[in-house]
């Protein structure tokens, strides 16, 4: 019998966690990124979330100034985390596939990739997310990639234990 070591998640759980969690971390670091490098910050944060939310509630949420919506800050996470989970459901196969170092390297080229089709592709039907085409943005979508597939691997690739049952032999051996 096999069961999961310490941190075993199914795979559909541990792939919604990387998804969120990867999701999470993108959002951190490019706020960071924005307050290091940018005097932007919250009016990009705001501008990005109008962009996102746009892609639900229409045009009519993009005009400026980019100032906070509680709405519009909810409608825009609601999207994020919906599209970190199914991007994380893509990317998953390729952390069972690989050993470590190159998941890792795959998880960049994901992002990398990601951010392509998000900022290049995707602009053809929603015009609007091609200002917000950076290198920051790249950075945040390899780092979206890398941290997908170390919350997968954390969570659904430890080692099972294994579970021992007594041979008959032992058995008797004992009494």
């Amino acid at each position: 019998m096999t069961r999961c070591g310490k941190n075993c998640q199914s795979g559909w759980r541990a792939t919604i966690w990387a998804g969120v969690i990867a999701g999470t971390m993108a959002t951190v670091v490019q706020v960071l990124l924005w307050l290091v490098f940018t005097d932007d910050f919250p009016a990009i944060l705001y501008r990005d979330a109008r962009l996102t939310a746009a892609m639900i509630l229409g045009g009519s949420v993009l005009p400026p100034p980019a100032t906070f919506d509680v709405g519009i800050m909810l409608v825009a996470a609601l999207i994020h985390f919906m599209l970190s989970i199914i991007y994380a459901a893509l990317l998953v196969p390729l952390a069972t596939r690989f050993k470590t170092v190159w998941a890792l390297l795959a998880g960049v080229g994901f992002g990398v990739t990601l951010y392509i089709v998000n900022l290049y592709g995707f602009t053809a039907i929603f015009p609007w997310f091609a200002q917000a085409r950076g290198w920051i943005t790249l950075i945040v979508h390899a780092v979206f990639g890398v941290t997908a597939i170390s919350v997968y691997r954390w969570l659904n690739l430890r080692a099972p234990l294994k579970i021992q049952t007594p041979s008959r032999d032992k058995a008797r051996n004992k009494f």
